[in-house]
């Protein structure tokens, strides 16, 4: 019998939420993703160690600062997991900019310049930004000018349905963050048929489905193997290296649980005011947003700071 892995790849696309490279050429996800918490961890690893040399030698001699190095070692790692995958990679805008429509737009088309530079086209990336109102709307700028997105930290029904209005390429709906909330507000443990952080996706990909929006869901943020086979069927999963290995170690029959219908025409566009209304009204989704770009950022600032540290022991000695 195949294994579970095996199964779930007749049914979604699996992408591998790591930068870790041998573990991508172990489990041969379709698409790949970094953020700053993935090029922190590539900072340490041999397999990254000429990619980070170089990054930081480049930088320095074209004045960049540990920041300016940080973006330039994103793409970096970025273009040597396109390098391994047929599909795309996502990259990440900083965080610190999930409130700045223009800034976003500034750094997104950085990002996509030095992707050219390095030989690797849009059609290969994909932009990721936090699903804040501001990130939505410099996301729908980028989708108009032929830059694909992928909507990020997304843990409600009006950012998913604010996503769609926007025509965004990809949204990766949270399960495991979701769960966590109510597990610590509750004190209870879900069995998957009842996990929050499933039920929410299984919500989402309905609406999309059923008013025929054409945006690409990708589960993201799993916790167990078991929230993982509750999504069989959905558009895209993002899963860790050692939850991928243990469905390629499991036997049995995966069950799809998740199937496209066709229904109603699509609603009304979400008014700004609605959106942030219904976002105030969702005590969970709000925390985890806001909570999620804090940890990038924080992942940013101590990337930031462990290559201004190099920079610095890299410096050549004066008289």
């Amino acid at each position: 019998m195949t294994s579970k892995l095996d199964q779930l790849r007749q049914m979604s696309t699996v992408v591998a939420d790591t930068g870790d490279i041998d573990a991508v050429r172990q489990f041969k996800p379709q698409d790949c993703t970094t953020n700053p918490s993935i090029v922190l961890a590539a900072l340490g690893s041999p397999a990254f160690a000429d990619v980070v040399a170089k990054a930081i030698d480049d930088g320095r001699r074209a004045g960049h600062d540990a920041a300016g190095i940080a973006s330039d070692l994103t793409v970096a790692v970025g273009a040597e997991l396109a390098g391994i995958v047929p599909g795309r990679v996502s990259t990440e805008v900083d965080a610190r900019l999930s409130f700045d429509i223009d800034g976003s737009l500034a750094r997104a088309r950085q990002i996509v310049d030095t992707y050219a530079r390095l030989g690797i086209g849009r059609e290969r990336i994909l932009i990721k930004l936090a699903s804040t109102w501001e990130g939505i709307r410099a996301a729908e700028i980028l989708q108009k000018d032929g830059v694909d997105c992928n909507l990020t930290l997304l843990f409600s029904m009006a950012q998913a349905k604010a996503c769609a209005d926007a025509g965004v390429f990809l949204i990766s709906p949270f399960v495991g963050r979701i769960t966590d909330w109510y597990k610590a507000k509750t004190g209870k443990t879900y069995a998957p048929e009842e996990d929050p952080g499933v039920l929410s996706v299984r919500r989402i990909y309905a609406y999309y489905k059923e008013h025929g929006i054409d945006t690409v869901v990708m589960g993201a943020s799993f916790r167990s193997p078991e929230q993982i086979e509750a999504l069989a069927g959905c558009d895209r999963l993002t899963i860790a290296p050692a939850l991928l290995d243990q469905l390629a170690k499991a036997d049995g029959t995966l069950e799809r649980k998740l199937t496209p219908q066709a229904g109603s025409a699509r609603p009304e566009r979400l008014s700004e005011a609605e959106f942030r209304w219904q976002m105030n009204e969702d005590e969970m989704a709000t925390d985890k947003l806001s909570e999620g770009i804090r940890k990038f950022h924080a992942d940013a600032v101590k990337l930031e700071k462990m290559l201004g540290d190099r920079l610095t022991e890299a410096a050549p000695a004066t008289a």
